[in-house]
């Protein structure tokens, strides 16, 4: 059986890089490189005329940004779109930032020269088939900002907790989870009584910047972890983030970084937060995992839902990818399965009277 031919547009100024891409994707059996582009408007009319099925695009560009081109690819002809920047100041990584969140699938840092030998081209490749394989959807920021509004006016059944019984939201993501989580936190009630503690998988170079971003975007605070900070000083709507490169976990009351083995190919690990969640205060801890791939998490949220914590996971219709969720659902993981859209009034719901829980 024939596999299927990728169809990629290799959208980059720099000429030079733009041949490397070009040379590691032709070298690669099973993908084509129909066109190249060196600005976002030539980027948007390749796009339109040739429908790849992938476009690798830098954020700097000329004549219209990479930022600007991925607004109106989204909207107007959605195509599987993975970001390979060297974002080099706080300003274009946040707008690398804002085009996954406009609907960019995953994000790639330009080779530096100092990778391992073939290192660099195996991940792009890796993310190129990942990426070229993802259903996206048309206008996604549009979409995820669009409330509905019996969704946001239902309440959705506590279960077995009493009201005020939560001291924690965890949460867990991977491919798609920026975009996925701030939606929520922008869409979460003022004076929510809780503390939220994330892991999101992505680079290094991104990953620095991630908290920072989310804190522009959203009325919450939002910081790395400190290793050997209370858990107990976690104040209600702070945002706690496992840092680029460190697993984030629970032990003897603090909060404890780690460079240990990555787990699932993953450091940070969703696995190894929830675990230590279910271990320490289980019966107190809402769980969530959201859009990405692979399995991190999914055993992790079944320990807490063995504990009697409660879990929620997102749906495949909002997922950007459903593997960590439908690998959750498939453990028996899941409390509950939600539209992104849900997150938010269901944590609601289920913290009401929290405020009140007895000290």
């Amino acid at each position: 059986m024939n596999m299927r031919t990728i169809r990629i547009l290799v959208v980059e100024d720099s000429v030079t890089i733009r041949k490397r891409l070009i040379e590691v994707f032709a070298a690669e059996p099973g993908m084509e490189v129909v066109a190249e582009a060196g600005d976002g408007k030539a980027c948007i009319e390749l796009c339109r005329e040739l429908r790849p099925d992938l476009v690798t695009l830098d954020m700097v560009l000329p004549v219209m940004s990479g930022l600007a081109a991925t607004e109106y690819i989204m909207a107007y002809c959605p195509t599987p779109i993975l970001i390979v920047s060297s974002s080099s100041n706080r300003g274009e990584m946040f707008k690398t930032f804002e085009a996954l969140s406009a609907g960019a699938v995953d994000v790639l840092d330009k080779p530096r020269g100092d990778e391992v030998d073939g290192a660099w081209e195996r991940m792009l490749l890796a993310k190129a088939r990942m990426v070229s394989n993802i259903r996206v959807i048309t206008h996604l920021r549009a979409r995820l900002a669009r409330a509905d509004s019996d969704v946001c006016s239902r309440t959705l059944s506590v279960g077995r907790h009493p009201p005020g019984a939560y001291r924690l939201v965890a949460v867990g993501a991977s491919t798609g989870g920026p975009a996925a989580f701030l939606a929520i936190l922008k869409s979460l009630p003022p004076g929510f009584p809780l503390p939220i503690v994330v892991v999101i998988h992505i680079g290094l170079t991104f990953g620095t910047f991630l908290a920072e971003w989310l804190e522009s975007q959203s009325p919450y605070s939002v910081s790395f972890a400190k290793d050997g900070e209370p858990v107990s000083e976690a104040a209600p709507g702070r945002v706690l983030m496992a840092p680029p490169e460190h697993h984030l976990e629970v032990h003897a009351g603090r909060w404890r970084l780690s460079q240990s083995p990555e787990r699932h190919s993953c450091r940070p690990s969703v696995d190894v937060l929830f675990e230590s969640l279910a271990r320490t205060m289980g019966q107190q801890t809402i769980a969530c995992l959201l859009t990405g791939m692979g399995r991190d998490g999914a055993s992790g949220l079944l320990a807490i839902r063995q504990a009697a914590g409660r879990t929620l996971v997102q749906d495949q219709a909002t997922s950007v990818v459903f593997g960590m969720p439908q690998e959750a659902i498939r453990l028996g993981a899941a409390d509950q399965v939600l539209g992104l859209d849900e997150f938010a009034p269901a944590l609601a719901a289920l913290v009401q009277g929290n405020g009140r829980r007895p000290t």
